[in-house]
């Protein structure tokens, strides 16, 4: 009895030291711009995003992710510290955030899927997206060689054309049946094999009559503006995979492949060490970790819900993740973040 009343005030002990230690917290972007149809929430007016770092920097410290990494390893996190990060490699990162991000001195790393670097194409969820969610209708039934069970599909209220609102079409107003239409195919891609899935896309795209040219908004960043993205050392550039896959699903030889494969891409375009990583989707198994370390990565972020402490690990920091919030309800998520 004595000794088990000693252990769990040990546990106790060992808690509260862990949370009562400096914390920190992680910010996970992605787009900045005109949200439009964003399925995802993954777009942040250039607007809020300005207001939100403002917030940052009077209810904050804005440091960056590497930062942040070795105050953690001397056990020594700034209090009140916040490190931003975006996802994936858009080229708005460039022409719309990092302007803000200079005018306020704030720092950020910027996680890119680098086999995605000068591509024609959007990446495949965002392709996706400006098949299916346009307001125009679709065809009655989707063809078995495209749909889920290998059988025609026929979509009846999803093909119907909506309704936007003036020049905006905001994704509140695609009819449901149209936005469970589109997620249901997006769990039926997103396990397949980059060529898998290029192949359906293409396909897709005969079958919707959509638009192949990507949007300015959407896509991906060219090997060059990664560099400009770069030049100055405010925004750190860490690797994101070659693909994005789910890691999940992948061999081991498979994973080691997506993950050194993007580090060495971006070191041959920068010149120089890139030492932080991102899982795609927050997706991997206890073997990916390992993997991410052999590497050479010192730092590495998840996509958990939680603030990070002493007791985080170095190879998968937890991250929140910010929507188009106006700068009085960011501020009143970062207080709680926070506290």
């Amino acid at each position: 009895m004595r000794s088990r009343l000693i252990r769990k005030l040990r546990q106790a002990k060992t808690w509260a030291r862990e949370r009562l230690y400096p914390r920190a917290v992680i910010l996970m972007y992605h787009r900045i711009g005109d949200p439009g149809v964003d399925p995802w929430s993954l777009c942040v007016s250039a607007e809020n995003f300005e207001a939100q770092l403002r917030v940052l920097q009077q209810q904050a410290q804005p440091i960056s992710l590497q930062a942040l990494a070795a105050a953690h390893r001397q056990g020594s996190i700034p209090e009140g510290a916040v490190v931003i990060t975006f996802d994936d490699g858009y080229a708005n990162n460039l022409y719309q955030a990092k302007p803000i991000l200079e005018q306020l001195g704030v720092p950020a790393t910027v996680f890119v899927t680098s086999g995605y670097l000068g591509s024609a194409r959007e990446y495949w969820w965002d392709d996706l997206e400006q098949m299916l969610l346009r307001p125009e209708a679709l065809p009655d039934h989707l063809p078995a060689d495209l749909a889920p069970r290998h059988r025609p599909w026929f979509l009846g209220d999803a093909a119907a054309a909506w309704r936007t609102t003036g020049d905006r079409a905001a994704f509140l107003e695609v009819p449901e049946v149209r936005a469970r239409f589109y997620h249901q195919m997006w769990e039926y891609l997103a396990p397949m094999s980059e060529s898998e899935r290029n192949s359906l896309l293409e396909k897709m795209r005969h079958w919707s009559e959509a638009s192949a040219t990507p949007r300015e908004s959407h896509r991906p960043m060219t090997p060059e503006e990664v560099c400009t993205l770069a030049a100055g050392g405010l925004v750190e550039i860490g690797a994101h995979t070659l693909t994005h896959p789910r890691l999940s699903v992948l061999s081991r030889e498979q994973q080691r492949q997506e993950i050194e494969g993007s580090k060495q891409a971006l070191e041959a375009i920068l010149h120089h060490t890139v030492a932080s990583f991102a899982y795609p989707f927050g997706n991997f198994v206890p073997e990916t970790v390992p993997l991410v370390a052999e590497a050479g990565f010192t730092q590495a972020c998840s996509t958990v819900d939680e603030t990070v402490w002493g007791n985080s690990k170095a190879l998968e920091l937890p991250r929140f993740e910010v929507q188009n919030w106006s700068g009085p309800d960011f501020s009143r998520k970062l207080a709680r973040w926070l506290s």
